[in-house]
């Protein structure tokens, strides 16, 4: 928990936690006032914006002059009129100016923290204190649906510029989960300690990306050790669709829940609730769709579009109409948990199609030819797509040593996502370190290698080099690999 030793600090956030509290408890049970809250946090975040740089470079100064006033109109101007003239913000412009979006001295943060970069150069994000606060009460509102404090949390994330993990073990301190957070080396990738821990501390819950708990299932098995078993999987950072999700299941006789949804930048806009629903955090933000017909409020109907926000509890780094480039589907149900907010369905980035021939192939396409029925004779731990040319290699980790029927089977399930491609599938002993990188590259920097640019050759390590290569020289693609990449 925080322990400020400044007493007039620790009685503000005494007072700010029972203040957010009863608003989140409120909205969770549709009697909040969300229009004047809008309102009310809407002007203050305009009044602090106005001391940003950030929008002298995004926001005409005609826009801006109502700024520093809006806490004296009435919720309806606020809204209605104010708000509408915001300009959107676009990612390469928070890129660009990211520095500047501050509302008051790095120094007075809690902690320095980065975005992954993901689509773009990293953006800076540190966390205050108040923003700390709310997000915590946020994410533990709704994780207390289903955490214990009988559970123990294995919290692996493997993102020290990310406040992921930070906030993630503030959260479970919020509901009384004991939880630790080991570090796992990228390079030589041993979970051997990991693993003795979550034996000797009985864990049963996981935090993190599914690359890293695939990563460690498949240190698992190759050392011979049992693979971990958890009573839930808090799954975070990486597209995880429906299959997916069944696979990681199956693998650890755990339920699965997508535990959030948000970014370093805007804080966690949707938590997962006991159904496994995201559902979106509307006392802390206003939140909009975006496509070709225009820009449109978030009201809780059925509707899908490109999620823009606007941070309403976020005073040092307030953000306005920021265009975050996930694509998401509002559902317009009502949850079965009782929560009477709009519930999310992440359905990706647009970048991460990977055009072959035309066609687009998306993630969970591939995911659901691969797990969506389970194979026979072998199970498919994890997987990389490289392509070359006219040929696609599925390379895959898998639990015993398939026969070329086994390979034959599995491309055979694959060929229709790839038409008028050769697709082959090649087990290997591990994969490339990229595979374990989806939280911070993406599935498609991560999962998806170009060989059709000669300098993605390099970053296919030996002996897996070897393997695509005769691979794609089987499917008759005329790739050889560039000199001096044997």
């Amino acid at each position: 928990m925080l322990l400020l030793r400044d007493r007039e600090q620790n009685t503000a956030v005494g007072k700010l936690v029972e203040e957010h509290t009863r608003l989140v408890r409120e909205t969770h049970a549709g009697t909040a006032d969300l229009t004047a809250v809008h309102a009310g946090k809407l002007a203050r975040a305009l009044g602090h914006a106005a001391g940003s740089a950030l929008y002298r470079h995004t926001a005409d100064a005609s826009v801006r002059a109502d700024w520093p006033t809006a806490e004296l109109r009435g919720p309806r101007a606020v809204l209605r009129e104010l708000f509408p003239r915001l300009p959107l913000l676009g990612k390469a412009e928070l890129s660009a100016h990211g520095e500047e979006a501050f509302t008051r001295p790095l120094a007075e943060f809690l902690h320095y923290y980065e975005s992954s970069g993901t689509t773009g150069n990293p953006v800076a994000a540190p966390k205050a204190v108040d923003d700390l606060v709310i997000n915590t009460i946020n994410i533990g509102e709704l994780w207390a649906q289903f955490l214990q404090p009988r559970d123990v949390a294995l919290i692996l994330i493997n993102a020290p510029f990310a406040p992921a993990a930070y906030q993630f073990e503030k959260v479970l301190e919020y509901v009384g989960v004991m939880s630790f957070r080991p570090w796992v080396d990228n390079i030589t990738g041993d979970y051997g300690r990991v693993l003795r821990l979550i034996e000797s501390l009985n864990a049963n819950v996981f935090v993190g990306p599914p690359s890293r708990l695939l990563e460690m299932i498949q240190f698992a098995h190759r050392n011979g050790l049992p693979a971990p078993r958890f009573d839930r999987l808090l799954l975070m950072a990486e597209q995880t669709g429906p299959s997916f999700v069944r696979h990681l299941e199956r693998l650890t006789g755990g339920t699965a829940y997508v535990c959030s949804y948000g970014s370093s930048e805007t804080g966690t806009t949707a938590v997962t609730c006991r159904e496994r629903n995201l559902h979106l955090q509307t006392q802390s933000y206003l939140l909009e769709l975006h496509d070709d017909t225009g820009t449109r409020p978030v009201d809780g109907s059925a509707d899908r579009g490109e999620l823009v926000v606007t941070t309403l509890d976020l005073p040092a780094r307030p953000l306005l109409r920021y265009r975050t480039g996930d694509r998401v589907e509002i559902t317009g149900e009502t949850c079965a948990c009782g929560v009477r907010t709009p519930v999310l369905r992440t359905l990706g980035r647009e970048q991460d199609v990977v055009a072959l021939s035309g066609n687009g192939v998306r993630q969970n396409d591939l995911e659901a030819a691969l797990w969506s029925t389970e194979l026979p004779g072998h199970t498919v731990f994890n997987y990389m797509l490289v392509v070359r040319d006219r040929g696609v290699v599925l390379l895959v980790t898998t639990d015993g040593t398939p026969d070329e029927i086994w390979n034959a089977v599995v491309a055979e399930r694959l060929a229709p996502l790839f038409p008028g491609l050769a697709v082959s599938v090649r087990p290997v002993e591990t994969l490339p370190p990229l595979a374990s990188l989806g939280q911070y590259l993406g599935w498609k920097l991560s999962r998806v290698l170009d060989l059709n640019d000669e300098r993605n050759w390099a970053r296919l390590p030996e002996p897996i080099n070897a393997v695509v290569a005769e691979s794609l020289r089987q499917l008759g693609t005329g790739s050889d690999t560039p000199e001096g990449t044997h």
